[in-house]
C-alpha cells in the first residue's frame, strides 16, 4: 500500500484541499453550502489522489492479492456511514457538522497506521478526532471545523510527501511496505 499510493500522502493533499474549499464557502458566511462542498468534494479525493499519483509517476493501485486490501474497503464503509451520520447531523445542528467529519475522518486514519505501516497516521487521526470534540463540544462556529480540518491535513499531508522522499519504499519485502 505504500509503494502504491506513496505513503498515502496524494490522499491527505486531495483532501485538504477539498476541506480547504469547504473552509471558504464556510468563511464566507455559505455555512450550508460549505457541507455540499466537503461532502461532494470528498467523493472525489480518492479519484484526485491517484491522478496526482499518476502525474508524480506512481501507479496509484495496489495488488488485488494484498491481505490489507478488507480493511481499506471496511475503512470506506464507516467512512460512508460517518458522512451519512455528519449529514443527518447538520439538519439539527450545523455546527456539528464539522466536527462530526473530523471525527469520522480522524477515525479512518488511525487505520492507515495498519494500510500503511505509518505511525504518523495515528497521530493524524488522533488530532482530527481531538479536534472534532473540542470544536463540538464549544459549538464551535462552523468554519472553525473547516478550517481546521484542511490545516491539519494540509500539514500532515507536506510531512507526508517529505518522509516518502527521504525514506522511499524499496520492495525489501516489509509488509508493512506492499
Amino acid at each position: 500500500m505504500r509503494r502504491g499510493y506513496y505513503w498515502g500522502a496524494p490522499g491527505v493533499l486531495v483532501s485538504g484541499l477539498v476541506w480547504c474549499a469547504a473552509a471558504c464557502v464556510a468563511l464566507a458566511g455559505e455555512e450550508q453550502l460549505a457541507v455540499y462542498v466537503l461532502l461532494i468534494g470528498g467523493m472525489f479525493i480518492f479519484p484526485g489522489g491517484v491522478l496526482l499519483l499518476k502525474l508524480i509517476g506512481h501507479p496509484g493501485k495496489h495488488s488485488p492479492t494484498n491481505p490489507l486490501n478488507g480493511l481499506a474497503m471496511e475503512g470506506t464503509v464507516w467512512l460512508l456511514a460517518g458522512c451519512w451520520m455528519a449529514f443527518g447531523v447538520q439538519t439539527l445542528r450545523i455546527e456539528w457538522f464539522f466536527p462530526v467529519m473530523l471525527l469520522t475522518i480522524g477515525a479512518r486514519y488511525l487505520s492507515f497506521q495498519t494500510l500503511y505501516g505509518l505511525r504518523l497516521y495515528w497521530i493524524l487521526g488522533a488530532l482530527l478526532c481531538a479536534a472534532g470534540f473540542a470544536l463540538g463540544w464549544a459549538m464551535a462556529p462552523v468554519a472553525a471545523g473547516a478550517v481546521c480540518g484542511a490545516l491539519t491535513e494540509l500539514f500532515f499531508a507536506a510531512v507526508l510527501f517529505v518522509q516518502a522522499k527521504r525514506e522511499p519504499v524499496d520492495g525489501s519485502g516489509d509488509p508493512a511496505s506492499s
